[in-house]
């Protein structure tokens, strides 16, 4: 009988650490003020107080890049739904008169893709 494994399923840890990695190498660039933690982890610590703020509200925003995905698929250009990522997020917090103060992200992708996955991190960090 053959042994069932993650990577014969078409999960490939190891390749998932490495594209891990080099996302903390990108994100590294977006440091400010106020970041508590080590990127990777799996939620994030964000310190108001030693980011200047005092008394402060919190407004938050997900948002999602809709059908330009299609185009940015169409054109293998994936950086630019990066930046429309981040522009469409701060977007909805700078008009309720917030500061972005971070950015979380979730890449949902059915196959490992290291090129496309760093190109889309690069368009966030540049965005940032």
């Amino acid at each position: 009988m053959k042994k069932n494994t993650y990577k014969s399923s078409g999960v490939d840890i190891d390749a998932g650490n490495q594209i891990v990695n080099d996302i903390k190498l990108l994100a590294r660039r977006t440091k400010r003020t106020g970041e508590v933690n080590k990127l990777g982890d799996f939620a994030s610590i964000f310190d108001l107080k030693n980011a200047g703020y005092k008394d402060p509200l919190i407004v938050s925003s997900t948002d999602g890049v809709g059908t330009k995905l299609l185009i940015a698929s169409e054109l293998d250009k994936y950086d630019t739904i990066g930046i429309d990522l981040v522009a469409m997020c701060v977007n909805d917090l700078i008009v309720q008169g917030a500061d972005p103060l971070f950015f979380l992200d979730y890449i949902a992708i059915g196959k490992l893709d290291k090129r496309k996955i760093l190109s889309i991190m690069k368009g966030i960090v540049k965005g940032c």
